[in-house]
């Protein structure tokens, strides 16, 4: 056998002899194992291969040396030699994988290995797919081909991926050992990058050069916009460098260039700057928006900081820190300082010499959340919103925000003592940008005692006693309180809306066996109030007075009462053909007893309200807090029935069973309640509350309430001590209901995907946070449209009504109605429209209205946005590329009028 000697296995052969002595050949060169040769070095005798015995010099048969070395048997002397185990300078650092289809070809003079026929090798992270690959183990190079077809179209492009980058070329020449290599003709894809070069150039593991490259974010092999460079350097997962750059659409190039590119490819989180959008307003001028900065400090916090700059002199500032540390806890503070200088629409006929209205607002918003598994029992939640009653209607193009009128804030701290008792702390806010009013109550500490057993054993034997079920409990809480205006802040005048109260309860309870299938449980309470101050109302001849009188005051309540409850059932069957089975109607009565004596007398008083001479019973407690206890005797008995109804029908798509059937809620629950007290003397009968609630087809959601009251009224509203029935012959008035109606609809999508998976989940991202999302979505609905899903439509229609006891103690109604509205459809393939609107019934109008129309462009969008109707008017044009690295390429148009 000479050097130019091969071995060659066909796929037919005995491939795996060919395999064994490659690998070998691979290990014996790798750890340098040197040996005294044993006939020539043109021989190879495999280990696995050499029979348990051989021959002597003479032709004996001689038994093998320990470990089956043949060499002990040609030795010259009887000098036994020892192996030496050495590192060769050609060795490799990790296991090689391969495959091919066709064959494998093995030259061992010149230690070359080469795969035809779908080769595929594997070191490390790094993986080659090629029609031909050459492996040189003395210098660890890697060559890769493509092969042509029949007719000459190439096909099994060298395919190299290490780690997220991966390259298709013509051919690669490759090191294993530094990582460097050269590719012709070669379509690099990083991240959201791709780029096409004439040549390639791989220095080290991070870094290319590329000579006459396009680069673009479009995965067609023809992309429809792409950027030219002659030169061109990419460094993995942070950035590509370019020099002078011209670029090109549907491989046409643009008369214009741009002297360097610089693309940020880093993925994860990085510092950097935000770029602004441009915007025009006729009321704040010129602007630009967004202009900001992006800062990591470390794992666990950023910051996010952006402005919004305008010609006539408006700006605002916002400033949001965010911090997470998984496991443990998450949460965002934003803090945002405004300054809106607008133009003035009155100094058009010179009726004021102010150009413009200038007006300063801010909002803070802070959300924390915390793991439950950081400290069981304790938990610490927070969801702040407080700032200016005036902030949200100056925010542009955003008509959520602007009809938001109401303003909430709630933390709570919360530790619970191994089940026995706990302890709340919490701090609340709320604030009407209508009224301007902000109640702040600072802090409302709560604890309370589980129910415990005093009679009952400490070791159970047999069956309890009905009186070891005596349960006695405990809760409190201690609550301080102020109200202001927020136009008219003074802090005097704060400290004077001071008000603090608490509540002391301790129940007790027993529960008896049960009676067949009734339920009873008697129960006793008792409450007591403490007041800090205390109100007293009189009558002027013109109007009333509030004389406040601070204090200590207390107020006691003790009720006595038992209860009892059962379920009833019926059912009505179908005939076997009938496609229904059968209607079930279940029945939940429920009556109680409480008796409560009373101790509040003394604190209600008599006082006229009016020129008329009417008159009305009061509390020096209405309106100071907890709250004040009714006056009178109570021996009242509740009643109430609650109803459900279901039908079973015949499953015609469950094709398992010939008689399978379904379940279908025909009402979820409809029903009323009420009261009468047996020691009133007068008003005995309660109002009765009806409420129903269905969902109709599994479509239309639907449900009403409304409290009818049994007594008559004056003239005036006042209510009279005869019942409405013997007076005008009805059961009695509406004093409040609603109804509420919302469906939705739409088309199956073309990909097939639920609800549930079409839905991002970030599992650390704060409810706040996803509302924020939800909320910028809306105002932009032509950026987050789904073309898989043809057309969608819902609505959402309530009507309310409530009969209202005005400031000058005059009885007036309340009906206020409305239906939302959002939904899109598909005008082609590519082209999507849609709106959404808010409509009025009492004003007779529309009070927002928002439409879009997008483009689907593969690799751009185009959206339109417009605002015809709202606080702002407005309209905005954008044209820009999907992906994320190329999201400040954009093309906008956006102009905003007040409706002021």
């Amino acid at each position: 056998m000479d050097k130019r000697s091969k071995i060659k296995v066909n796929k037919n052969g005995a491939f795996v002899a060919a395999v064994c002595l490659f690998i070998f050949v691979v290990q014996l060169t790798a750890r340098g194992i040197h040996k005294r040769p044993l006939l020539s070095d043109k021989y190879i005798a495999l280990t696995d291969t050499v029979p348990a015995k051989a021959k002597d010099k003479k032709g004996k048969q001689t038994k093998l040396p320990a470990g089956g070395d043949t060499a002990k048997l040609n030795k010259p002397d009887s000098t036994q030699r020892i192996d030496t185990l050495t590192i060769s300078r050609d060795s490799i650092d990790a296991p090689i994988s391969y495959e091919a289809s066709d064959s494998g070809v093995l030259i061992i003079p010149t230690k070359d290995f080469i795969l035809y026929g779908k080769a595929k090798v594997k070191n490390k992270d790094v993986a080659l797919d090629a029609a031909t690959i050459k492996y040189q183990q003395a210098t660890q190079l890697v060559q890769a081909y493509g092969a042509k077809d029949t007719t000459g179209n190439p096909y099994s492009k060298p395919n190299l991926t290490q780690g997220e980058t991966k390259t298709i070329s013509d051919s690669i020449l490759f090191s294993l050992k530094t990582l460097k290599g050269v590719t012709k003709n070669t379509y690099v894809q990083d991240g959201e990058m791709y780029v096409n070069a004439n040549t390639l150039k791989k220095v080290n593991g991070s870094d290319y050069y590329g000579y006459r490259a396009r680069f673009t974010t479009c995965n067609l092999d023809t992309p429809h916009f792409a950027f030219r460079a002659r030169r061109i350097k990419l460094v993995t997962n942070k950035l590509a460098v370019t020099g002078p750059t011209t670029p090109e659409i549907e491989g046409v190039p643009l008369p214009v260039g741009i002297p360097f590119g610089i693309f940020p490819l880093a993925q994860g989180r990085h510092s950097g700057v935000l770029a602004p959008a441009f915007a025009t307003s006729e009321d704040y001028g010129l602007g630009l928006e967004g202009l900001g900065y992006y800062q990591v400090f470390s794992d666990y916090l950023d910051v996010t900081t952006r402005s919004n700059l305008y010609s006539y002199g408006g700006w605002s500032l916002n400033v949001a820190p965010k911090y997470q540390r998984r496991y443990r806890y998450a949460g965002g503070l934003s803090v945002t300082l405004q300054k809106t200088k607008s133009l003035n629409r009155a100094t058009y006929g010179y009726l004021t010499p102010e150009e413009f209205n200038s007006t300063s607002s801010y909002m803070i918003n802070w959300n924390h959340s915390q793991d439950p598994r950081v400290r069981p029992g304790t938990n610490l939640s927070a969801n702040v919103n407080f700032g200016s009653t005036r902030y949200n209607s100056t925010i542009l193009n955003n008509p959520y925000a602007n009809f938001q009128n109401q303003l909430s804030s709630n933390v709570n701290y919360s530790k619970d003592f191994r089940g026995k008792g706990n302890v709340s702390l919490n701090f609340n806010h709320s604030q009407n940008s209508v009224t301007h009013l902000v109640n702040v109550i600072l802090p409302t500490v709560t604890g309370s005692i589980v129910t415990f057993y005093p009679l009952q054993k400490k070791e159970a034997v047999g069956t309890p006693k009905w009186y070891e079920k005596l349960g006695i409990g405990y809760s409190g809480n201690f609550t301080n309180q102020v109200a202001f205006y927020d136009t008219a802040f003074k802090f005097k005048q704060v400290l004077d809306t001071l008000q603090w109260g608490a509540t002391h309860s301790i129940p007790i309870s027993i529960a008896l066996p049960q009676l067949g299938p009734v339920t009873i449980s008697p129960g006793v309470s008792l409450e007591q109030k403490w007041y800090g101050q205390s109100f007293t109302r009189r009558w002027n001849g013109k109007s009333i007075d509030t004389i406040i009188q601070k204090g200590f005051y207390t107020g006691t309540q003790t009720s006595f009462g038992i209860s009892a409850n059962t379920r009833l059932f019926g059912t009505y069957g179908f005939g076997k053909k009938s496609n229904i089975v059968a209607i079930r109607h279940e029945v939940r009565p429920s009556v109680s007893f409480n008796y409560t004596p009373d101790l509040a007398s003394g604190t209600h008083y008599t006082t006229q309200v009016d020129t008329f001479g009417h008159q009305l019973r009061f509390s020096k407690f209405d309106g100071v807090i907890p709250g004040a206890y009714s006056e009178g005797n109570s021996g009242s008995i509740s009643f109430g029935i609650d109803n459900l109804l279901e039908m079973k029908v015949k499953d015609k798509k469950d094709s398992t069973k010939t008689d399978a059937t379904k379940k279908v809620k025909l009402i979820d629950g409809f029903g009323f309640n009420s009261s009468y007290n047996l020691l009133a003397d007068s008003f005995a009968l309660a109002p009765f509350q009806f409420y129903a609630r269905s969902t109709l087809f599994s479509v239309v959601n639907i449900s009403g309430s409304l409290s009818m009251d049994p007594y008559s009224v004056d003239k005036y509203g006042y209510r009279q001590k005869t019942y409405s029935l013997a007076t005008n012959g009805k059961l009695g008035r509406i004093t409040n209901g609603n109804i509420a109606l919302s469906t939705s609809f739409k088309s199956k999508p073309k990909d097939g995907k639920t609800d549930k998976d079409r839905m991002p989940n970030d599992p650390f991202m704060t409810p706040e946070e996803q509302q924020q999302q939800l909320q910028y979505a809306r105002s932009n609905p032509a950026e987050y449209t789904d073309f898989n899903i043809p057309w969608s439509l819902s609505l959402s229609y309530s009507l309310n009504y409530t009969k209202q006891l005005q400031a000058n103690y005059i009885y007036a109604n309340l009906i206020t109605s409305s239906i939302n509205f959002n939904g899109d459809f598909s005008l082609t393939e590519k082209w999507k429209a849609g709106g959404t609107g808010y409509y009025d019934f009492n004003a007779g109008r529309l009070q927002q209205l928002s439409m879009f129309i997008t483009r689907e462009m593969h690799c751009w969008q185009m959206a339109i946005n417009v605002n015809p109707i709202g606080l702002y008017r407005s309209f905005n044009i954008t044209i820009s590329p999907k992906a994320g690295i190329l999201r400040d390429l954009r093309i906008n148009r956006n102009r905003t009028f007040s409706n002021y």
